[in-house]
């Protein structure tokens, strides 16, 4: 495979995860990470959360919370640290509304690890920063 195949996987597996959460699918969301890693948010006042049952615990408590949701990913850089192993950064642009009515606005930047297991390329690891004040009252996943 080559290294732009690499990274093409690499940005579908960030847009998996978000259209994942979006169709609130939170076994297709966790589908974009390996059964190792972290998602931590704790920058945008949200929480960290490691490993396979954690993740996805998140992602269907948010699948349950939310009427309406979407995330955009965008603006990506993937730089390799060895031949099945890379980091990058790339933003993301999240707005929706909480069943209870809460609206939620959040533009952040994602460093993130990936990892290839077996010939397909996951995240193993996502901390979220914002690059604007996030709203994030009223949201309770």
């Amino acid at each position: 495979m080559s290294r732009a195949e690499d990274i093409q996987q690499i940005v579908n597996a960030t847009l998996l995860y978000a259209r994942g959460l979006d169709l609130f699918d939170p076994d297709e969301a966790l589908s974009a990470y390996t059964d190792d890693a972290y998602w931590d948010a704790t920058a945008v006042g949200l929480k960290r959360f490691e490993g396979r049952d954690e993740i996805h615990g998140f992602f269907k408590a948010d699948a349950e919370s939310m009427a309406e949701q979407f995330h955009i990913m965008t603006n990506h850089i993937v730089e390799f640290d060895g031949p099945d192993t890379a980091h990058g950064t790339n933003y993301v642009f999240s707005e929706g509304k909480t069943k209870s009515g809460a609206a939620i606005k959040a533009i952040a930047l994602n460093r993130d690890e990936y990892r290839r297991v077996g010939d397909t390329w996951k995240i193993s690891g996502r901390a979220i920063s914002p690059l604007t004040a996030p709203q994030m009252e009223g949201f309770d996943a």
